[in-house]
């Protein structure tokens, strides 16, 4: 994801055809590197800009949202009312493709004379800033100061000249030629698509990596090593992107993977395929959108981080206790051989001398001879009855810890699917339905006379490549009822074997499945699954009709007896997902 220069001239282009001839209505400062400006333009319209020039987040956009202003405003935010209030924005234009946006505005000074000034918006990333500056390029404020011993390069004070600084010695790329393209990227030792984003100024990775997508030129080629028919097909599709901001023809959307946004662009990004993208009629509903949703899902690890450590304590617990069960089930393996001891004593012990120490005697169930060790206090029946008392007693052991051992096993199969079911929860919804699961099974004590939060998750929903719709649970609960609820006999469930995962339900509304829908559910189930990072995993498919659940088991616990199995990949970046 960048602010490219590209994006910068989608901003630009929906910033003019609504701004200009407008007047600036209200100017507040809600943040110490934010401005919000209202717009009035076209008589009745009225928009809200918010421009932030925070170093870990710059924005621009129009938003219809509206934010808390502090009592007192700032000393930048009242300079520009005393200047601004109520200016015409004349023009909004960006230099070449540099992530500069140039608001020119006109405005009556104390002596009734109309005068111009110019709001510079810069989207640089740590150094981005909101200057104001006069007629004659000279800085009158500016929302960050920069002295000359933060900057050698420029200082952003009141009474400097302001002026773009070129420290990366980057080209213009609408200017570029053929033949100056051709030199730029033989002039750099580097992966192609570096040197095309290295070259030219408001390029970014992505787009440089769509451009060679475009070309059908591998991205990390050096450029040492390209032909003129490689260097020909890459200036070709460097146009053809270009040609988007030359006709402000601009296509915003985000690419979507697991129904996580991870990129976005002003131009269509076809290395991703059609089927991962959303597009968007605004740049700036796009902005607001992909920043929303990946604050949401920021935010989610954090409120998930309680469950995750509740989740890890019990697990850790759990596993402690099942080591120590199994190597308690270890010592009564020796059951067998005590209670063979004392058949054997029985049967000839009556040969045994006061006082012997052992005794030689044919094991009937091996036909072997063995030594049975005596205690030379007791008889040979008394040792007999020792041997079953110790027998008796590992016996018992045994049969207290094959179910105890069964049942601690189950609980770490169980909470270790819950934090699967946390590793893919994508809204607060998701924990919703987690919290209420370990709430039920004792691991959250439920507040005083708590209720039940109303749930409102959903799992995910994917249409195959066939046209079937395929749905994957996100937690137990939802697994419980796409099996049980939402299933139908002939719809096919899949999982991942042996490990903790999600459901998949396939619905065939009586239809036979094709081999690639096949493929693809197997896909969904070992990635939302604990296998997920595995080069194969192994799924196991059936019919629904064939799934059972245990008397007694947990949420999203099944049995089946009869199935088909599969080694498949986690990759589902070509399968399409409804986003609701």
């Amino acid at each position: 994801m960048a602010f490219d220069g590209i994006t910068i001239a989608n901003v630009v282009a929906e910033c003019s055809k609504r701004m200009v001839g407008g007047r600036i209505y209200k100017i507040a400062q809600p943040e110490k590197d934010e401005l919000m400006l209202t717009i009035k333009a076209g008589g009745k319209d009225q928009y809200r800009l918010l421009i932030s020039a925070d170093a870990s987040l710059p924005l621009i956009y129009f938003t219809e949202n509206n934010k808390t202003s502090p009592l007192t405003a700032p000393n930048f935010c009242m300079l520009l009312r005393k200047h601004l209030q109520n200016a015409r924005i004349i023009s909004i234009t960006q230099p070449g493709l540099e992530r500069v946006i140039r608001i020119e505005v006109e405005h009556l000074n104390e002596l009734g004379d109309v005068c111009r000034k110019y709001l510079m918006i810069e989207i640089m990333g740590k150094h981005s800033n909101i200057i104001f500056c006069d007629d004659q390029n000279r800085i009158i404020d500016s929302i960050k100061h920069i002295s000359g011993m933060v900057s050698s390069v420029r200082e952003v004070l009141p009474g400097r000249d302001y002026f773009i600084p070129e420290t990366q010695d980057k080209a213009d790329p609408l200017k570029a030629t053929e033949e100056s393209f051709a030199a730029g990227l033989c002039a750099k030792s580097m992966p192609v698509f570096k040197a095309v984003y290295a070259t030219y100024t408001g390029i970014s990775p992505i787009v440089a990596n769509e451009i060679c997508y475009l070309a059908k030129v591998d991205a990390s080629l050096p450029t040492n090593v390209i032909d003129a028919e490689q260097k020909h097909a890459l200036f070709e599709a460097f146009e053809k992107v270009l040609a988007y901001v030359r006709k402000g023809e601009f296509v915003p959307n985000i690419v979507y993977e697991n129904g996580v946004p991870v990129e976005y662009a002003s131009i269509p990004l076809t290395l991703y395929g059609d089927d991962v993208t959303k597009k968007f009629a605004s740049i700036s509903t796009l902005l607001e959108t992909y920043y929303a949703e990946k604050n949401t899902i920021t935010r989610i690890r954090q409120k998930s981080v309680d469950l995750r450590r509740v989740v890890q304590t019990a697990l850790e617990r759990n596993i402690k206790k099942y080591d120590l069960q199994l190597k308690q089930m270890k010592d009564t393996e020796k059951k067998d051989k005590l209670r063979v001891y004392g058949e054997l004593l029985n049967t000839y012990g009556y040969g045994v001398e006061e006082g012997a120490k052992s005794m030689e005697a044919l094991n009937y169930y091996t036909n072997e001879m063995i030594t049975i060790p005596l205690d030379t206090q007791l008889s040979a029946s008394e040792n007999a009855k020792k041997y079953f008392d110790k027998y008796g007693k590992l016996k018992r052991t045994y049969e207290a810890l094959s179910e105890l051992i069964k049942e601690t096993k189950e609980e770490i199969t169980h909470l270790e699917s819950v934090s699967a079911a946390l590793d893919i929860a994508l809204q607060e919804e998701d924990l919703v339905q987690i919290k209420e699961e370990l709430t039920q099974n004792g691991y959250i004590r439920r507040k005083g006379n708590a209720k039940k939060t109303k749930v409102t998750s959903k799992p995910f929903h994917y249409i195959s490549s066939d046209g079937f719709h395929m749905y994957v649970g996100k937690n137990n609960f939802q697994n419980e009822e796409l099996t049980f609820q939402f299933a139908v006999g002939n719809d096919w469930w899949f999982h991942a074997k042996g490990i903790p995962g999600s459901h998949v339900i396939v619905k065939t509304n009586g239809e036979e499945l094709p081999d690639r829908t096949f493929e693809e559910a197997g896909r969904l189930a070992a990635h939302y699954s604990k296998g997920k990072g595995q080069e194969k995993v192994e799924i196991d498919y059936t019919e629904k009709k064939n799934v059972k659940k245990p008397s007694g088991g947990k949420p999203g616990f099944v049995v089946y007896y009869t199935n088909y199995s599969l080694l498949i990949d986690a990759d589902i970046s070509g399968i399409e997902q409804v986003i609701s």
